[in-house]
């Protein structure tokens, strides 16, 4: 006899009590399924036919193998492995009705709930059904609130979820205007939405989505200045910030606060998500206690990003922010869930609260918010992208008459080949960034370099990197392609 963990999927576990793993012994899967149904004699007409076949609408899998491809229910059970019961779903429920209306998830009864008009229990249908929800629950997301840093990329899908859901108050901190490369991914705009700020955008779209739900809106840049006011009216806060000032801004807030941090990143093909609540496990510092340099993760305006990703993680995020309203499941904290779109796959990591956390531990050094920007070594808020570390700028007016000229610069783009298909400067020479430092001796005859990108930042920091090898005659052009887009040439495009 081997023991092993019998999963039982959500439909189910209203036969087992509401357990969705179970530790049971057996030699054989087969002996695995009827040492279950002994136990729990209601699931046996769900597993069984009558004449005691597993019914062809459930499928068994031992660890991650089809039993039907193995030795069936005959096949060998050792230690520690894993069978899940999977039956098919169609988007319904075969759980028991809503416990009887009047008790919380304890059993006592709390203060009578206040009456949902005959429009609000229609909309909420779905969740009215659900034990974990029920009007108790659908009550709990009414009365919530959840800031959302960011509606971009992430903040798209998550705002959108959060007000169906019912979420009654929903602040959003966003300080740009809608660009026509935001739609590829943030599904809160359309096109006619372009150049219009983003904030007024969003809310509309919310309140359209559902006009019971509260917006509020706080157009401007989160600082230390402001940010423990802006989090502490929220019961949870949504990270889809997409720098690293902010996003230890609001963990750190969070954590002062005393409030659940719903973290979610986005990079190319992959995406992060977890829960950072410092009064019950790890917070984000405890995962990463120093940011990168500056100049070694590019942004998803350099690396580009695939649309559904945040789509994917934005959603993941909301339902972990709805669980927390709630107080239902197993929230993602002490946890770290990876996933890669382009195998599909999803991994899961143990996160541990550092003993040693500057901010979040018994021996926290950090009592109050600090200068994020110098923390991580980036520009501070106003400060130009392009002149940063001071370095030599060019106006793209400026560069146009020197092209013109009869000693014209050498123009060193360091994109990527990919975004040199999409626009470029005529006549510039393609030396990528990271390739910069080995290919130097290509520009040495050169009497004067300048440096582009697509907004400034990178070219910068080549600019410094030329400069601190011994170049004297190097800028920056300041905007980068895009500012030669807006300035002097707009047949290149924008990106």
């Amino acid at each position: 006899m081997s023991k092993a963990t019998v999963k039982v999927p959500t439909p189910l576990r209203t036969f087992t009590g509401g357990k969705a793993e179970l530790a049971l012994e057996a030699t054989t899967v087969g002996g695995l399924v009827e040492e279950l149904t002994h136990e729990h004699p209601e699931l046996r007409r769900h597993l069984f036919t009558p004449d005691g076949r597993l019914r062809s609408f459930v499928t068994v899998y031992l660890n991650d193998e089809d039993v039907r491809y193995l030795e069936r229910e005959a096949t060998p059970v050792r230690e520690g492995d894993v069978v899940s019961i999977v039956p098919a779903i169609a988007g319904g429920s075969t759980a028991a009705p809503p416990s009887p209306a009047g008790l919380d998830r304890s059993g006592s009864a709390p203060e009578p709930p206040e009456r949902f008009s005959s429009e609000e229990l229609r909309r909420y249908s779905r969740h009215l059904l659900l034990p974990e929800v029920g009007v108790v629950g659908q009550r709990r997301l009414k009365h919530a609130k959840v800031l959302l840093v960011g509606a971009g990329g992430l903040g798209s899908p998550a705002a959108l979820y959060l007000a169906a859901a019912g979420v009654g108050t929903l602040g959003l901190v966003e300080f740009d205007a809608v660009d026509l490369s935001n739609l590829q991914r943030q599904v809160l705009y359309t096109t006619r939405d372009v150049g219009r700020p983003k904030l007024l955008a969003a809310k509309e779209r919310l309140e359209a989505l559902n006009p019971g739900v509260r917006v509020i809106p706080h157009e401007e840049r989160l600082t230390a200045d402001n940010a423990l006011e802006i989090l502490r009216p929220y019961d949870v806060v949504v990270d889809g910030t997409d720098n690293f000032p902010t996003r230890y801004l609001v963990n750190d807030a969070a954590v002062l606060l005393g409030k659940p941090n719903v973290y979610g990143s986005i990079y190319r093909f992959e995406g992060q998500v977890s829960v950072f609540d410092a009064r019950r496990g790890p917070c984000y510092r405890c995962l990463y206690p120093e940011p990168p340099p500056a100049d070694l993760v590019p942004s998803c305006a350099e690396a580009g990003v695939l649309g559904v990703l945040p789509g994917l993680v934005g959603v993941l995020q909301a339902t972990e922010t709805v669980k927390l309203l709630l107080g239902q499941g197993d929230p993602l904290i002490g946890r770290l869930l990876l996933f890669d779109a382009l195998g599909l796959t999803f991994r899961e990591l143990t996160l541990r609260k550092n003993p040693h956390c500057v901010l979040c531990s018994a021996e926290a050094t950090q009592k109050g918010l600090i200068d994020y920007p110098a923390f991580c070594g980036v520009p501070g808020a106003g400060e130009e992208a392009a002149g940063a570390g001071g370095v030599p700028t060019i106006e793209p007016e400026e560069l146009a008459a020197a092209l013109k000229g009869d000693d014209p610069p050498l123009v060193v783009d360091v994109r990527e080949p990919q975004e040199l298909a999409i626009s470029a400067i005529p006549g510039a020479v393609l030396i990528p960034r990271a390739e910069l430092a080995e290919r130097v001796d290509e520009i040495t005859r050169a009497r004067e370099v300048v440096l582009v990108c697509s907004s400034g930042a990178r070219s910068a920091q080549s600019t410094r990197l030329l400069l601190d090898l011994g170049f004297q005659h190097v800028r920056n052009l300041k905007g980068g392609i895009n500012a030669w887009s807006d300035r002097v040439d707009p047949t290149v495009a924008r990106y």
